[in-house]
């Protein structure tokens, strides 16, 4: 059995439920994650039955997260950084896994070496691209040179793993051709959602009424809102939406861009949108049964570096999904194969808009398509088919079988 210490970032439930599965296994697994961060978090209290085997730490940096000033930002991501590689020392693994962007993740490597740890980069976003976009849109030719240092960074981190874990088979040809990584193993393993903590929920529930939702037709998007997301969609949609008094846009975010939103809606009169924070773990299934469409968008340039997770608890709530992007994205991939929901192309905005109209017209249509979604997380999303899988990863990086 192995000693092993995962470093996360945002606190997804997927990967506390990873850690727990590979406890429950017999490894002893040091789960830690970042508590200022703003996002949607999973169930990260220690339970009565978890393992004797898990520990959950929070990494803290006893002030409020700068997630919006790249400056700011840096100087505390070291800094956590710093924190998370102590941490990981006092525990002393054999392998380490992390999410962490690249700035931490590289003072975790370096901590990784001094211990003598097998270190495993699970490649979440292939940031650097997602850097260079940002940037390069704020500052012109200064922005590109900060994403070429990034790009450098990356690559680098990338070439020192003893594994590498992508959630999808885009990124793999991205770092063995572009990046140039290739002597470094590469194992996909697509990410998931917890399918028995996301029961099916009917509309009219508790959390519903309490935002007396339960009455109405609502388009949900729940998830982060940040540089690869454009809020003008979700407002357009609701525009669209806005001569039917019984239909809602949910929107359950926080940041700027929720902020431009109300500010927006207010300034148009549109009082069919309603802003809500992030919602506890726990009340998720109810705020996803509160939905008659769950919607995410993807700006194009951002297809190559991000696959939305939301997409995933999406499907295990047996309710259509509209999704605007790239349509070679993985997410984008999954709802066309299953039949879950609808596709379009960011350009092809009216013609999405038109359809999530009709498809809140058709409840016979809805409940077919989002069966078909709930099907495919319960024949994909196992817990124990998916931890055999990184216990295989882990078990060739330990034994150096490169």
């Amino acid at each position: 059995m192995s000693r092993i210490a995962f470093a996360g970032y945002v606190g997804h439930p997927f990967q506390i439920q990873l850690s727990r599965a590979l406890a429950a296994r017999g490894h002893d697994v040091l789960h830690l994650h970042f508590s200022e961060f703003q996002g949607p978090k999973g169930p990260l209290d220690r339970r009565p039955n978890d393992p004797k085997t898990l520990t959950i730490d929070a990494v803290s940096l006893g002030a409020p997260f700068a997630k919006y000033s790249f400056i700011r930002r840096r100087f505390q991501e070291i800094e956590i950084g710093r924190r998370f590689a102590a941490r990981i020392e006092d525990f002393h693994p054999d392998v380490i896994l992390t999410d962490l962007p690249l700035d931490p993740l590289s003072l975790v490597q370096e901590a990784s070496r001094r211990l003598d740890a097998r270190f495993i980069f699970w490649q979440q976003d292939i940031y650097s691209e997602a850097i260079t976009r940002i940037f390069k849109n704020k500052l012109g030719l200064a922005g590109t040179g900060i994403g070429w240092w990034y790009r450098a960074l990356e690559k680098r981190l990338l070439a020192r793993s003893d594994s590498i874990i992508v959630i999808a088979e885009d990124f793999t040809c991205h770092i063995q051709e572009k990046m140039g990584v290739k002597n470094v193993p590469i194992h996909v393993i697509e990410n998931w959602a917890l399918i028995d903590e996301l029961p099916i929920r009917p509309k009219d529930n508790v959390w519903s009424r309490k935002h007396q939702l339960h009455d109405k037709k609502i388009v949900l998007y729940s998830g982060t809102l940040g540089m690869k997301h454009n809020p003008e969609i979700i407002l357009n949609i609701a525009k669209a939406m806005r001569k039917r008094p019984d239909y809602c846009m949910v929107v359950i975010s926080e940041g700027p861009a929720t902020n431009w939103l109300r500010k927006s809606a207010a300034k148009r009169g549109l009082n069919n949108i309603k802003l809500l924070d992030f919602q506890s773990f726990d009340a998720y299934p109810d705020v996803l049964g509160s939905s008659d469409i769950v919607l995410s968008i993807l700006e194009d340039d951002a297809g190559i570096f991000s696959v939305p997770s939301k997409i995933l608890s999406y499907l295990c709530a047996a309710r259509p999904i509209a999704f605007l992007g790239p349509t070679t994205n993985l997410a984008a991939r999954i709802i066309e194969r299953t039949g879950s929901g609808i596709v379009h192309n960011v350009n092809d905005s009216e013609n999405f808009t038109s359809k999530i109209l009709n498809l809140l017209e058709d409840p016979e249509i809805r409940a077919q398509t989002g069966a078909k979604g709930r099907c495919y997380a319960e024949e994909t999303f196992n817990i124990g088919t998916i931890a055999g899988e990184f216990e295989k990863v882990m078990k060739l990086a330990r034994q150096g079988n490169l």
